[in-house]
């Protein structure tokens, strides 16, 4: 009875480090069950927090209209949207001009208060407007301006 209780405990222990060390691998690539999210000092809900003050060449209570011109702004957006609105917006899902300027502004802020960010301002600034042509061209852009603003905190 001994034996069997021993092979019983062995079993047990076994199985136990198995399941640690295939749930221990998995965790890091996924959330558990508290919902995470990325709160990086690049990304646009930072700068929607203003933890940090914008630079002053693009402060927070600008415009987009005053930032991209008349032409962007008025094509898509509100003319009296300011920039720290857009980076607090919620509509992205499944809008890609509000992805765009909502990942825009945060890569734009980025490029004057970050040294090391992947784009300078004359750049962001290019390429949204460029992004503007098509949803398809807006949602890509998003996505380019997503991954450096999630970079830059690395």
């Amino acid at each position: 009875m001994e034996e069997s209780h021993f092979s019983l405990s062995r079993l047990a222990l076994v199985t136990f480090l198995v399941l640690c060390f295939l749930t221990g691998d998995s965790s890091a690539t996924r959330p558990g069950f508290l919902y995470t999210r990325h709160r990086g000092r690049c990304t646009p809900q930072y700068w929607s927090s203003e933890r940090e003050a914008w630079p002053r060449m693009v402060p927070e209570r600008s415009t987009v209209e005053k930032i991209f011109g008349v032409m962007v702004a008025k094509e898509r957006w509100r003319s009296d949207l300011t920039l720290l609105e857009s980076t607090a917006r919620n509509d992205e899902e499944g809008n890609a001009y509000g992805a765009l300027l909502k990942q825009g502004i945060a890569a734009l802020v980025n490029s004057y208060a970050r040294k090391s960010f992947s784009y300078a301002p004359w750049e962001v600034k290019t390429m949204l407007i460029q992004a503007m042509i098509s949803e398809p061209a807006a949602r890509r852009q998003a996505e380019h301006f997503a991954a450096a603003n999630v970079d830059c905190d690395l």
